[in-house]
């Protein structure tokens, strides 16, 4: 249905002297499809409250509205050419008038969960980099014809959209951190097993997969359930914070095309808030998150944790325990190297997720599950509230090589969802108790005992020191041989 659409304002923006990568085509084709989705939700809430008997009033005002400035059309519901704004008048418009008009709701809406705070986040954060009136003129003539009022569509236009993530994903370089294999998300989804009720979080929400993926889960399980239910899951359930503008407007964009109408998501990072200043009020039921790995998180932020380190990923574990309940439920992924690393921060961080958690699985994931990044990764669940006292480990061993061509599916994992019910015991997986492990290393490294020790893949900023300390070496011993000669 929307595809060609798709494809075709692709190729508009890619002539576009102001797009030049899939990050930009995304972007761009986000704020004018968002606004298209706007205009359709405003339409259809105008019909439930006419079949109501009431009077709706409107988000937007009238010169603002998609049918005013964007398609204005004549009686037989063509573009009105006399009216419409094109080339530089067009450009002049969203640049000076309409991106303006749409920046205040940030600042007069009621709170941050409304869906005009989020339409002023947004454009509070986008610009339009569109540089061609004309090219845009026909961008908003292909969306004109992308509807957002049936099921079918929705799940169409979220289908494509999840794409198009993919894609950027695949572009590599920063593309890759706005994806989490899906059919990975849905494993961890399932193994957690959110209920209608309980609050789920992802501090680094990025596209926004794990909370779509969870709102997916809570509608397919819960087919009866009531609008009260319904209010619920659409309100009080799903919530996130994410730090960079584009990962925020496309996080936003993908819950609202798979039905959220007003995502529960703050543009804000995470780890400037001191955990000691986590309250109850503040917890969640469940945590859900692919943090962002690396290195190099300044000692200003570092001072909001007990445990310092500069990895970023270990910052966001710590909040991520801090701020489940007691009884809380999580699934996260992290770099496999924290099972194992001997600094004194990944050591405390390990006991401390021993002690006040229940690590009860780990799955340990092959090389190239994540396209494009280059690092190897487990998940870990975890309940807090009671010690661990045993890991289930669970090794997945593929038939072949994961990449852009072959990447993680469900089937892949559907023996870890079996047997992680039952914690069973395979070639793939075993039990280690953890009275048996060194307190001192707290090493929990995968080793499977039926094939042989696992080897831990270094970092490549370790392999590129270790290849300049031996060019050190072999240079000094080449001079040392000079000499003799």
């Amino acid at each position: 249905m929307f595809e060609q659409s798709l494809k075709n304002i692709d190729d508009i923006l890619h002539q576009d002297a102001g797009c030049a990568t899939e990050l930009d085509y995304i972007e761009q084709t986000s704020w004018i499809l968002f606004l298209k989705y706007l205009d359709d939700l405003e339409k259809d809430k105008k019909t439930e409250a006419a079949l109501a008997g009431k009077k709706y009033d409107f988000i937007i005002d009238a010169s603002y509205r998609w049918e005013v400035w964007a398609m204005p059309k004549t009686k037989d519901g063509k573009l009105d050419h006399n009216s419409a704004l094109s080339g530089d008048d067009l450009k002049d418009f969203v640049d000076h008038k309409l991106f303006p008009y749409f920046k205040k709701f940030k600042t007069e809406a009621e709170n941050p969960d409304t869906i005009e705070y989020k339409i002023g986040e947004i454009f509070f954060e986008l610009k339009n980099k569109i540089q061609s009136g004309h090219r845009l003129r026909e961008i908003l003539n292909i969306v004109d014809g992308m509807h957002f009022r049936t099921d079918a569509e929705k799940h169409e236009l979220s289908h494509l959209y999840e794409s198009k993530i993919k894609n950027m994903g695949n572009a590599g370089r920063n593309g890759g951190e706005y994806y989490t294999p899906r059919p990975l998300i849905r494993t961890i989804v399932k193994i957690v097993a959110p209920k209608i009720g309980e609050k789920i979080y992802d501090g680094a929400c990025g596209s926004a997969g794990f909370l779509v993926e969870a709102f997916d889960y809570l509608t397919r399980e819960n087919k009866d359930r009531s609008t009260k239910q319904n209010e619920i899951i659409q309100k009080k359930t799903l919530y996130g914070k994410e730090i960079k503008s584009l990962a925020y407007i496309i996080g936003v964009m993908n819950m609202i095309l798979h039905g959220v109408e007003a995502p529960n998501i703050r543009h804000m990072n995470t780890l400037a808030e001191n955990i000691l200043d986590i309250q109850e009020k503040d917890r969640y039921d469940i945590v859900l998150a692919n943090p962002p790995f690396g290195a190099g998180i300044g000692r200003e932020i570092q001072q909001n944790f007990p445990i310092k380190t500069g990895e970023t990923a270990f910052l966001f574990l710590q909040h991520f325990i801090k701020i489940l309940k007691a009884g809380g439920r999580a699934g996260i992924v992290i770099k496999n190297t924290f099972l194992s690393n001997t600094d004194n921060a990944s050591v405390s961080l390990r006991k401390l997720l021993l002690e006040s958690c229940n690590l009860h699985t780990v799955l340990d994931l092959p090389g190239g599950a994540f396209q494009g990044a280059g690092v190897k990764t487990v998940v870990l669940f975890f309940t807090k509230g009671e010690p661990t006292k045993k890991i289930w480990y669970y090794q997945l061993n593929l038939d072949r090589n994961l990449g852009k061509t072959n990447p993680l599916n469900e089937e892949d994992l559907e023996d870890f969802v079996e047997l992680q019910k039952i914690k069973a015991d395979s070639d793939n997986s075993w039990s280690v108790d953890i009275s048996k492990i060194d307190q001192n290393a707290i090493d929990l490294s995968v080793k499977n005992p039926n094939k042989g020790g696992e080897v831990v893949l270094r970092e490549p900023e370790e392999i590129l020191k270790e290849i300049k300390r031996l060019d050190k070496e072999s240079i000094k011993e080449l001079k040392n041989i000079e000499c003799k000669l």
